[in-house]
């Protein structure tokens, strides 16, 4: 007896399974690494406007205003100083914006201010706080 496990056997190797490998490989390769990176690539993005980057900086001031909870921890928390700041931006966007919007996207805009300006010094005053700025 030796100490060679294989031994006296013979390894015999099928073509047709060495070149169902090969195409199983290529199939592989040419696959996304991840289902994360497929479906990253496969996102539909919406066409950049006006009203989107809007939507944007008030769905920021309602999580910062802990109206919406925060999409990575799932916690609503109060932050009055970021609030205001996307705030004070989607203020100066409208103010540059002047007379360069539509009817729809200057409506949108007041409506939205209007809210998030009410929101912020309601919580304000819920938590004891004089909002700064005002």
């Amino acid at each position: 007896m030796t100490d060679e496990p294989n031994q006296g056997k013979k390894i015999i190797i099928d073509e047709d399974w060495k070149s169902q490998v090969e195409a199983e490989r290529e199939v592989a390769d040419a696959q996304p690494e991840s289902k994360a990176e497929a479906s990253a690539s496969d996102i539909a993005w919406p066409e950049p406007s006006l009203i989107l980057l809007a939507t944007t900086l008030a769905t920021q001031a309602m999580v910062a205003l802990g109206v919406v909870a925060h999409p990575a921890t799932g916690k609503a928390v109060t932050d009055l100083p970021q609030a205001k700041h996307f705030i004070d931006t989607l203020g100066l966007l409208q103010e540059k914006t002047q007379g360069n919007r539509t009817d729809e996207e200057t409506a949108m805009m007041e409506h939205t201010l209007h809210e998030l300006r009410m929101a912020y010094v309601a919580i304000g005053q819920q938590l004891g706080q004089k909002p700064s700025g005002e």
